[in-house]
């Protein structure tokens, strides 16, 4: 599990294809002692496990799976990534709750600078919009943002300088594709959901709420 608050960048020294799978190695500008092969690591907000490490890089195998629904495929030697270290309880939630599980790839629709602020206006597909909503939490290439607004197809977020000197989103171009994570708990809202709704009952409504004695008293 991730914050979303990534700890610095790091530089791709390479990347490996083998058959369907791939894999990375990534030199990192933080030291990362206390790493040890089998900890979690987030690269560009995707979940690898460390399976090598010299000084301050790491190595990590990549299924076919990762490469085919994350931006990961598509990096090049030397392109900078956001790093980030799996949660330990020693270190705050200062984000949110970040799996590192990849939901879908979007893009950079538009980049205006606003004062020392970045905003951006990222597209993704109808399947994303329905866990995005305003004041809500989303990773974008790992990075805890908040959703300043809603869009046709697609959401807005303003990056403060901390942000933008931390990670690599001053470097996105507009067109370049981002991996987006949506906030894991409004899809476990949604599963509780859909199975109280397959049981038959009508879902959350006036009656629902009377009965288990929310309406008590009117």
């Amino acid at each position: 599990m991730f914050t979303g608050i990534i700890e610095g960048a790091g530089t791709v020294k390479s990347i490996e294809k083998k058959g369907a799978s791939g894999r990375i190695t990534v030199e990192t500008n933080f030291p990362i002692e206390g790493t040890r092969p089998g900890d979690s690591i987030a690269v560009n907000g995707v979940c690898l496990t460390v399976d090598a490490l010299s000084g301050d890089s790491f190595s990590a195998d990549v299924s076919g799976e990762t490469l085919l629904v994350t931006t990961l495929g598509g990096l090049r030697k030397r392109e900078k990534v956001n790093v980030e270290r799996a949660l330990t309880l020693s270190r705050p939630l200062g984000g949110h709750i970040v799996t590192g599980h990849i939901d879908g790839v979007g893009f950079i629709k538009k980049k205006s600078a606003r004062k020392d602020n970045l905003d951006l206006e990222v597209g993704v597909g109808p399947e994303l919009m329905a866990y995005i909503v305003k004041k809500g939490s989303v990773a974008v290439d790992g990075i805890s943002l908040t959703v300043a607004g809603l869009t046709a197809e697609g959401f807005r977020v303003a990056v403060i300088p901390h942000t933008l000197r931390k990670t690599t989103l001053e470097l996105k171009a507009e067109g370049d594709k981002v991996n987006i994570e949506t906030d894991i708990i409004g899809k476990y809202v949604e599963k509780f959901m859909t199975g109280f709704l397959t049981e038959g009952k009508k879902g959350v409504n006036e009656a629902f709420l009377e009965e288990h004695g929310f309406l008590r008293g009117r």
